[in-house]
């Protein structure tokens, strides 16, 4: 029975990215309408009939397919994707919790951690008074759509290992840690601090109506000031993020000459390169890299590297050592090994042969 259990799963994970890919094309559908609006959602739902995804689920896999479906919208209704997104993620949520075919319906697994998220996304859509947003958000909540775990996957024993999928590019929301940090509360807040504290300066100043040099410690214009640089930054983000056009002739030239500037680069580099000797490596440190250079007039200089072989150790005996004489008579001739291990000279041994015939 585990063994038929471990099976289906299997089966089930199978399935991950075939339902990836088609909640993906619906999301990118409703991101190419700029709207957050539920009504534009659920057209392009009808349109691709995508209650259908149900249909064909044996039995004995439509809960595992739902918890499938569900977990796949559920991880494009969190971070790090745009708020666009996030409301595509919400819709698809519910859609597919409505029109699944399990029985009781699967709930929508929702980790502890994700739960400030969810609370940041609610704040940001009711700010913006996208009540579509909330209104789909609090049915989920009527219909305890969701079950809080500490985990956002169901973990079991020797279960298959999910392979990590790659986010979609386009969804994921650009960095705007400036934005989230300079917002409008902390200017107004900051430009209170500032008239406090130029109230503060004019009050300890000794002179009345004119402020000493000495306590002038910060810019007077520090509130507008951040603030433009603020903007500027969201400006160039996006002018960097738009897609480059290629109509403009301006743009082509530009293009052109960085193109040559790189191509000028490059050849000062090689020829930088090519002009000096290269270090050798540690296997051939004992070879000396020569460098001839020639005359303009010449051929062109050309690199290689000459092997000077060491005279051997005869060679160098010869030449060092020098021995002249009978010494070096001697020294030519071949001593024989039994010359070597005898103790009585050639005198005596002729003198004994001599007695022995007598």
């Amino acid at each position: 029975m585990m063994e038929a259990g471990r099976k289906r799963v299997g089966e089930m994970e199978s399935y991950r990215e075939c339902v990836k890919s088609d909640c993906e094309l619906l999301l990118t559908r409703f991101k190419l309408t700029e709207s957050v609006r539920f009504e534009v959602f659920s057209k392009i739902w009808k349109d691709m009939k995508f209650s259908h995804i149900f249909c064909g689920t044996e039995r004995q896999e439509k809960r595992g397919f739902s918890r499938l479906a569900l977990d796949t919208a559920c991880s494009y209704f969190l971070p790090p994707f745009n708020f666009q997104i996030r409301v595509g993620g919400l819709y698809l949520m519910y859609s597919l919790f409505c029109c699944q075919d399990a029985s009781p319906p699967e709930q929508i697994r929702l980790a502890l951690k994700d739960w400030e998220d969810m609370k940041k996304f609610e704040k940001d859509a009711l700010d913006a008074s996208h009540m579509d947003v909330i209104f789909i958000l609090r049915q989920l909540f009527v219909h305890k759509a969701f079950q809080f775990t500490a985990m956002p996957t169901l973990l079991a024993f020797r279960k298959h290992k999910v392979k990590p999928s790659m986010l979609h590019e386009e969804f994921i929301e650009r960095p705007s840690r400036p934005q989230e940090l300079i917002n409008i509360n902390m200017l107004e807040e900051l430009s209170n601090i500032h008239e406090l504290y130029e109230k503060q300066k004019t009050a300890v100043s000794p002179s009345l109506g004119h402020l000493d040099s000495s306590v002038k410690l910060i810019r007077e214009d520090l509130v507008p000031q951040l603030r433009s640089t603020v903007m500027d930054f969201y400006k160039w983000q996006q002018q960097k993020n738009a897609p480059p056009e290629d109509d403009s002739g301006e743009g082509t030239s530009s293009s052109l000459q960085e193109c040559s500037r790189r191509a000028d680069l490059l050849s000062s580099i090689k020829s930088k390169a090519f002009g000096l000797a290269a270090e050798a490596c540690k296997s051939r440190r004992h070879r000396q890299v020569e460098l001839d250079l020639a005359t303009e007039s010449g051929p062109a200089p050309l690199l290689g590297h000459t092997r000077r072989r060491k005279p051997s150790l005869k060679a160098r005996t010869d030449k060092n050592v020098h021995i002249s004489g009978d010494v070096w008579k001697d020294a030519l001739t071949t001593t024989n090994i039994h010359h070597l291990s005898s103790l009585e000279s050639v005198e005596e041994k002729t003198r004994k042969r001599d007695d022995s015939k007598c």
